[in-house]
């Protein structure tokens, strides 16, 4: 009867350290907000912070969320609506991204991709020890290379039941000079110097067209997802090229796969365009469609019509119609 009662107690006390672990998150609405101490690296101290909405009563099954770069979990219709489709939702601010930057930190950099599988499975992990047994792979631009270079690496102990790709990241959208001269280049000496800058600030056009004070319909804390973008470093373009080039030839990941992308692509410049508000204007939606044929067995790709670069934050019936697919293609898991 003792130890029985020990066992009891033990659980009670487990679950409200558990539950201690979270706390309100900035975003409110119910959102809460976990931080994980990982190991330190070249820059010291190092956290990632998982977002979530509180669980669904009886639903084992939830999606993780990965944002793209310059970039964070803020987008509460996305949370929202899974939730309301039966799904528990969860979210990764990665290392040096949004909730998880720390004072002595370069937002955003990294030397491989590789530093940010720790985060995804600890967030996995997490996942599965709060008592959901099918997890779905969401992903964003950078998050949308990160994600399939993080499952290519799990082959044959594959810890999610499908993946959701958001405008990925599989190729640099540059003229051939540029892709095949000068990357490779930076990308070389990024290994020797990673942390040489090579590029500055950049044109603040997506943000205007994003954000509810300029063109677009939302708000967000510009200090986590910046208006002229930050600094890139030749270590960080090494480990975009290195990631590319292991997805560009063709890692077949056996998950089912649904890959989106606006209809078309605008090239971005210091003046303003209308057309910004209706095309991806950071990356080339053919090489999405071209390269991402190549991530798996079961692909579904699909186009929005006038969609931006980040989907879901596209004009209301362009973010609709990825709300559909998504919901459709979900459906048939």
């Amino acid at each position: 009867m003792a130890r029985r009662l020990l066992f009891v107690y033990l659980l009670i006390l487990t679950s409200v350290c558990l539950h201690a672990q979270y706390t309100p998150d900035v975003l409110g609405d119910d959102y809460l907000r976990r931080t994980f101490q990982m190991p330190d690296d070249y820059e010291g101290k190092v956290v990632c912070t998982l977002v979530k909405k509180p669980q669904l009563p009886d639903v084992k099954q939830a999606i993780l969320y990965i944002h793209g770069y310059n970039d964070y979990f803020f987008q509460k219709q996305l949370g929202d609506s899974i939730n309301a489709h039966g799904y528990n939702f969860y979210a990764m601010d990665l290392r040096k991204y949004g909730r998880s930057i720390l004072p002595n930190q370069n937002p955003f950099f990294c030397k491989s991709l590789k530093e940010y599988f720790a985060d995804i499975d600890t967030a996995i992990a997490t996942i599965r020890a709060e008592g959901n047994d099918k997890i779905l792979l969401m992903a964003h631009s950078t998050g949308g290379l990160i994600a399939p270079y993080y499952l290519n690496s799990k082959k044959g102990n594959m810890p999610i039941d499908g993946l959701i790709l958001n405008s990925p990241f599989l190729d640099w959208n540059f003229g051939w000079f540029m892709e095949r001269i000068i990357i490779p280049t930076v990308s070389f000496i990024g290994k020797l110097f990673p942390n040489l800058t090579v590029q500055g600030y950049g044109n603040p056009n997506y943000s205007y067209s994003l954000l509810k004070q300029f063109k677009g319909e939302w708000e967000y804390d510009t200090n986590w997802k910046m208006i002229f973008g930050h600094p890139k470093k030749a270590g960080w373009i090494h480990a975009i090229q290195e990631a590319q080039q292991t997805i560009q030839k063709g890692i077949e990941l056996d998950c089912p796969i649904l890959i989106m992308s606006s209809n078309k692509s605008f090239p971005e410049t210091k003046k303003w365009h209308n057309e910004y508000m209706t095309s991806d204007i950071v990356l080339n939606v053919q090489d999405i469609q071209k390269y991402g044929k190549g991530l798996g067995f079961h692909i579904t790709q699909n186009t929005i019509q006038n969609g931006m670069h980040d989907l879901i934050l596209s004009e209301k019936s362009s973010r609709n119609h990825v709300y559909r697919t998504v919901f459709d293609w979900m459906k048939g898991l």
